[in-house]
């Protein structure tokens, strides 16, 4: 046993800041390794939990004890071929150890239903990402981990070999201060928070692009600007981030309305403005939900579907909004209610079915089921084309918001953040969840939190072990 605690400091209490603690608490009494761990957290407690406190906390596995054979090759194939082998790798060989770690701390899994479409295989924390939150806070108090809230933390400090000795925060509304560190984790998700990032690396407009829930504003990227003013090698793509559409009336939090393929998507002027049916929700909805937001006038569309939507079983499950739809007996009506030019509304609705020329009966919600519209039909429906002609009419106004950006500082698969060489790892500094890169393209489906939990529980045994060096 070392004479002498060793500090670790971790940035951010989602689940990569929450697994890194408890984990390296644990391996420290494993290894009778005397080690101080402090968690530091930007939102007061009753905010606290980033992304992860306000999602569902859906993971890719096939089940708890194992992930789909292909589940590496899935993740290239989601990243263009530009992600990490070695990173998604790992991830796949310790995610059910993982699950079997949360499960240990009193977290039950299941296996959800997810909207309608069928995709990848998931599973699911009881309760989502709060019971999760909770049982981890608890586990982590319970094994010594002391957590600040209301602390944020502005810069790293280096000794004079390179490696991590401090970190300078400010707690509460208190001076700045340098806390001593021997390690440092950041796990303090992306910049999706701060405007200025975000138009930076999006473009104008995306400093006002709505945050998909509370949680979000507390990630500002202040844990990448740390790791870039040190020397991190950025990963990721830039210009890439998760989001979804969502209903702009909603209160509660990621008010996702997902049944938009079913039915057709207008904008204020009541013309079509892309090919809902082009593929399962999921497959879509990233482009689907920037286009709104960058590419179309008063960055709002509506879904308009007929009676039918209520007819599809379990279709409550691809709507989160807890505001019931606009609905109308006529669409002159339905038009009027929602603010959209009435005979264009109905003069694109009339040109829509009348190129849904497939047999109804084919439609099938949860699939591709091929019921594309006639080629006439610009843009094209290459799925669930199924005239809308049912009263009562009914409308959703969507707009984009975003969950979390893809790009980050660069670490390995052991959870080490890399210099700007690309190559060697800065000494005692490690980083998990969505504030490391390795994201391109498109973000995986249901991998964000499932890769928090894996790769913050690494980089905390992997800052314990560095102690024992």
């Amino acid at each position: 046993m070392s004479d002498t605690a060793k500090s670790l400091v971790i940035v951010g209490q989602g689940a990569a800041g929450l697994s890194a603690a408890l984990y390296a608490a644990e391996a420290a009494r494993e290894r009778g390794e005397r080690v101080r761990i402090t968690l530091l957290e930007k939102a007061g407690e009753e905010e606290a939990g980033g992304n992860t406190r306000w999602s569902p906390s859906y993971m890719r596995m096939a089940a708890p004890d194992r992930v789909e054979p292909t589940f590496v090759d899935d993740m290239l194939a989601a990243t263009g071929g530009r992600g990490d082998r070695a990173y998604f790798a790992r991830l796949a060989a310790e995610a059910p150890a993982t699950a079997a770690w949360i499960a240990g701390h009193g977290v039950e899994f299941h296996r959800p239903v997810y909207y309608l479409a069928k995709g990848p295989p998931r599973i699911q924390p009881v309760g989502g990402g709060p019971a999760i939150v909770r049982a981890l806070v608890h586990a982590a108090r319970s094994a010594g981990v002391e957590l600040h809230y209301e602390c944020s933390a502005r810069r790293l400090v280096r000794g004079n070999r390179g490696d991590i000795r401090g970190i300078h925060v400010v707690q509460g509304s208190g001076a700045p201060e340098t806390m001593h560190a021997d390690a440092v984790i950041l796990a303090a998700g992306g910049f999706q928070g701060d405007g200025v990032m975000m138009r930076e690396h999006f473009g104008a407009g995306a400093e006002s692009m709505p945050l998909i829930s509370p949680g979000t504003r507390f990630n500002t990227g202040d844990g990448i600007r740390m790791a870039v003013e040190i020397g991190a090698a950025m990963s990721g793509e830039w210009s890439g981030m998760h989001s979804e559409p969502i209903d702009p009336r909603a209160k509660n939090s990621a008010p996702v309305v997902l049944v938009y393929p079913y039915g057709i998507v207008v904008d204020r002027n009541g013309r079509r403005i892309f090919d809902e049916g082009g593929g399962l929700v999921h497959e879509t909805w990233e482009k689907f939900s920037r286009d709104i937001h960058f590419a179309t006038p008063g960055r709002e569309v509506y879904a308009i579907l007929d009676s039918r939507l209520f007819a599809i079983q379990s279709y409550q499950r691809a709507i989160r909004s807890e505001v019931p739809p606009a609905q109308a007996d006529t669409l002159d009506d339905l038009a009027k209610q929602i603010g959209v030019d009435a005979a264009n509304l109905t003069a694109t609705v009339a040109a829509y079915n009348a190129a849904a020329t497939g047999d109804p009966a084919r439609f099938d919600a949860t699939v591709c089921d091929g019921l594309a519209a006639a080629r006439t039909l610009h843009p094209p429906k290459s799925n669930w084309a199924r005239a809308i002609t049912e009263p009562p009419f009914v409308a959703y106004p969507l707009i984009g918001a975003v969950a979390y950006t893809f790009g980050g500082i660069a670490t390995n698969e052991r959870a080490e953040v890399l210099g700007s060489s690309g190559d060697a790892p800065i000494p005692g500094l490690y980083a998990a969840g969505e504030i490391t890169g390795h994201f391109y393209g498109t973000a995986p489906n249901a991998v964000s939190v499932l890769r928090a939990f894996v790769f913050g529980r690494i980089a905390g045994r992997e800052a314990v072990s560095y102690f024992g060096r």
